[in-house]
């Protein structure tokens, strides 16, 4: 009897355990200089604007951000995965539609336009626990963000994350040191036939 309380007092425990290990903690990103980039999809220009608009609010700074596997940047990411950001951000104003921007620094000098597929970019259909667009002002909602890494060089790179609306205004943004690193395979998964 003693024995069967002590294990599943310690199943408990285990539970508890990694139910904890299981929870994203913040992340410790820096506020952006939004300095949005325009991107004209049909011709498929993109420019740096100098100036910015923020919204009625201000204040785009997110009221939190969890990058998977990541509390202190620079943040180790394999090449070749996909990142997860949760992205916690109050809402300023009545908005249709968000769209995610990102732009890439490297080597401190190099800055580019990182493109994104309509559905990663799409903002709306990735918001979390039920929220869904339209968003209204003082809504506080949180968005999924994969964020696909491709085959780049092993280095160290300051990416710039804008949520932007239907007007062109940023939401929200931040940015995160990252560092790509060389996968190690653990994610491969290997089938073997053996009938053949």
């Amino acid at each position: 009897m003693q024995v069967k309380a002590l294990i599943l007092i310690s199943l408990s425990l285990l539970a508890l355990v990694r139910a904890e290990e299981e929870k994203q903690p913040a992340t410790e990103v820096k506020r952006c200089e939004c300095k949005l980039i325009n991107v004209n999809r049909s011709s498929r220009e993109i420019t740096f604007l100098s100036s910015l608009r923020t919204g009625s609010g201000n204040k785009p700074f997110p009221l939190e951000v969890r990058v998977h596997n990541c509390i202190t940047p620079p943040c180790q990411i394999r090449k070749g995965s996909v990142q997860k950001f949760e992205i916690d951000f109050a809402v300023h104003k009545y908005i249709t539609k968000l769209t995610t921007l990102v732009k890439a620094t490297t080597l401190g000098i190099i800055t580019v336009p990182y493109e994104l597929p309509a559905d990663v970019a799409a903002v709306c259909p990735n918001l979390m626990f039920g929220a869904y667009c339209p968003l209204y002002p003082t809504e506080d909602v949180s968005y999924l963000f994969a964020f696909p890494i491709g085959e780049y060089p092993e280095i160290g790179v300051k990416i710039e994350i804008y949520l932007v609306d239907e007007d062109n205004e940023i939401a929200t943004c931040f940015v995160c040191d990252i560092k790509v690193v060389k996968g190690n395979g653990a994610d491969t998964v290997y089938e073997l036939d053996y009938l053949n």
